[in-house]
């Protein structure tokens, strides 16, 4: 069995850094309804080669049936001027034979709706991630998923100087920081509270898309536009300790190379993603998932987090839960979506059984 922690959060509110002004700024005309389209990026050519890739290659995003997804509509969403991101709506099993290019109208009619965050790697198209979608759409959720903006430039000198560009999914390539993808993940959510009526919001955040979730609602919470609940799986308290304890930089602790090369540089390139400061603006039910056999981020970040949350929060926030999975389900860092006691924990969730 999974075991579970419970705080009631009596304690002093903390200060947390807030996007200013958020208020719903999208209007359903500027939405892009694409199926079968990916915007362009165009590639130039200077004194240097530069070259555009894309990660992971050679993905349709357009049809979302060939990863095994029925129901589901795929479509770009401006977050900035000049900037999209692209979007999956994953329908809810009892609406996929009503499926149609406007899912829309279809988020008011009281299916809870998860707007998915995923972590650093691979795209809304990765195994686990579609694996998820499909639970959740199976017990009659709505799923929102995208892929942040976002690009990282490198120089290859192999076959003389080429400019590499390489740009995740089918998302703008414009520089990523911990704000930008805050930034995106609030306009996505923006755009479901154009459409989702009564219907219960869930920010569901994995990994490093927890921070960004944590980020995300403790800045709307700010501005009293705060979603249902918060799910965080897998989650961590920081961004320098994640690093810290990582196992591919297990050789270097001794050296002080990794904070002198890494962790103190982060704070100044916008990616410090500090988790257990900003969870203290967090007022919705949240639940916390991780599992003890995860390699990727130690589940004590996680009680670490947890600890920080149930100290900080203002006293009238809601419940903060904490549930730990068992190495016996073999969940590791990806596969809590596989544990057999999920949906209902989620279902607790949406019916506050226990908070």
């Amino acid at each position: 069995m999974s075991s579970c922690r419970f705080s009631s959060n009596r304690s002093l509110r903390t200060s947390v850094r807030c996007f200013p002004n958020i208020s719903p700024s999208l209007h359903p005309n500027e939405i892009i309804h694409s199926q079968h389209c990916t915007p362009d990026v165009p590639l130039n050519h200077h004194r240097h080669l530069k070259k555009g890739l894309r990660w992971p290659i050679k993905v349709n995003y357009s049809q979302p049936k060939i990863h095994g997804l029925q129901g589901t509509r795929n479509f770009y969403l401006p977050t900035a001027p000049k900037v999209h991101v692209g979007v999956w709506h994953v329908l809810p099993r009892d609406l996929v034979d009503t499926f149609s290019e406007n899912t829309e109208t279809s988020l008011a009619n009281g299916n809870p709706i998860v707007l998915y965050l995923h972590g650093n790697s691979g795209s809304r198209a990765t195994g686990h991630r579609v694996e998820l979608y499909k639970l959740l759409q199976f017990h009659n959720y709505h799923v929102i998923a995208f892929d942040y903006r976002g690009k990282f430039t490198f120089t290859c000198t192999c076959y003389g100087c080429i400019d590499v560009s390489l740009g995740f999914a089918d998302s703008s390539q414009v520089l990523m920081s911990e704000n930008v993808a805050t930034i995106d993940a609030i306009r996505v959510y923006e755009y479901i509270r154009l459409f989702s009526g009564k219907s219960t919001v869930i920010v569901w955040g994995h990994s490093l898309g927890s921070a960004v979730a944590i980020k995300m609602v403790a800045s709307l919470c700010a501005v009293k536009q705060s979603p249902d609940r918060l799910i965080l799986e897998s989650p961590f308290n920081n961004i320098r300790d994640v690093f810290r304890n990582h196992p591919l930089t297990l050789i270097y602790r001794p050296l002080s190379v990794v904070d002198r090369f890494f962790t103190e540089r982060l704070e100044t390139n916008n990616v410090a993603f500090d988790s257990d400061v900003h969870i203290a603006g967090v007022e919705c039910p949240t639940l916390i998932l991780h599992a003890r056999d995860d390699r990727i981020v130690p589940i004590f970040l996680t009680r670490k987090l947890y600890e920080a949350g149930f100290k900080s929060r203002p006293t009238n926030a809601a419940a903060l839960q904490f549930i730990e999975f068992p190495p016996d389900l073999h969940c590791g860092h990806e596969c809590i979506y596989s544990a057999p006691q999920l949906p209902s924990i989620i279902q607790q969730l949406v019916d506050l059984d226990g908070f």
